[in-house]
């Protein structure tokens, strides 16, 4: 018996330009393939006119199988879709600087089952972390990062994301910049997380000029990364409450807990195949 005849529930992702009978032809082509639908989901944008579908269903039949039922439909309305085991979990390659919380909460949620991602390695441009994987067991890679090896640095993590066969790559507190063209390689599948202010403070040590400004709130971004910096399509944010009476410091962990709980749930919405892109913004079925 085959790996997809052992699996029996399955999560489509469909878009296509929306137009009448879309969810009468899915739900047909997923009847002919033996399928019982146990979660539907679809929304229509006025904006774009596309029309975004998340379904859920169990089935006898293999993955092939469903496959084939599928293509017809998929080819008549010019779908871009995907059909995936529900459960499984997607190669994920992180990557971390100096900070450890993001990192740490991945691999924690992960470890726990939480999480549902393999992560076969770790890169970093500094070491400092390289304790953290080997407690974890993931195998870390060092790859320093200057202006005049970013090219080298570049092409040594395209060859891990090749030869390890990542699915998604984390930015987890990951401070340097890729480059345009790896930016568009990881269209849809890299997500990176920073701070989220209003009004918003760059450059170094962002969480102690919001305090010297007095804001009331600080929260985290959690995106898919663009050549654009920090501005691609939004996952998910969080925004908590603060006052007069906390530190600097205390500014500093609670932007820490709030990046890690974000970034942790994006990875997850995107495993679980409920993100769609619809140009500059996302559908989010959750």
């Amino acid at each position: 018996m085959t790996e997809d005849q052992l699996t029996s529930d399955y999560v489509l992702t469909l878009s296509c330009p929306d137009r009448p009978g879309i969810v009468h032809a899915v739900a047909g082509a997923l009847l002919v393939a033996g399928c019982n639908i146990t979660d539907s989901q679809q929304y229509g944008s006025h904006a774009t006119g596309t029309f975004f579908m998340r379904v859920e269903a169990t089935t006898d039949a293999s993955q092939a199988e469903v496959h084939a039922a599928l293509q017809p439909v998929t080819e008549a309305f010019g779908m871009e879709w995907s059909l995936n085991p529900a459960g499984r979990k997607v190669r994920t390659l992180l990557m971390a600087s100096k900070s450890a919380h993001c990192l740490n909460d991945l691999l924690f949620l992960q470890r726990s089952g939480t999480l549902p991602i393999e992560i076969p390695a770790i890169v970093s441009n500094h070491q400092d972390l390289a304790g953290l994987a080997e407690f974890y067991g993931i195998p870390f890679h060092y790859i320093p990062v200057t202006a005049d090896t970013k090219v080298q640095a570049e092409d040594q993590l395209r060859q891990i994301i090749a030869h390890q066969d990542i699915e998604l790559t984390v930015l987890a507190r990951y401070m340097q910049i890729l480059s345009n063209e790896l930016c568009t390689e990881l269209t849809g599948r890299a997500i990176n997380i920073h701070h989220s202010f209003l009004p918003s403070f760059k450059g170094a040590r962002p969480y102690h000029q919001a305090h010297a400004r007095g804001v009331k709130l600080i929260g985290a971004t959690a995106h898919y990364v663009t050549a654009a910096l920090d501005e691609g399509p939004i996952i998910e944010q969080e925004v908590i409450r603060v006052d007069h009476r906390r530190t600097a410091e205390q500014f500093v962990q609670m932007g820490r807990d709030v990046e890690g709980r974000t970034l942790a749930q994006a990875v997850q919405w995107h495993a679980e195949h409920r993100v769609l892109l619809d140009g500059n913004r996302t559908v989010v079925f959750n």
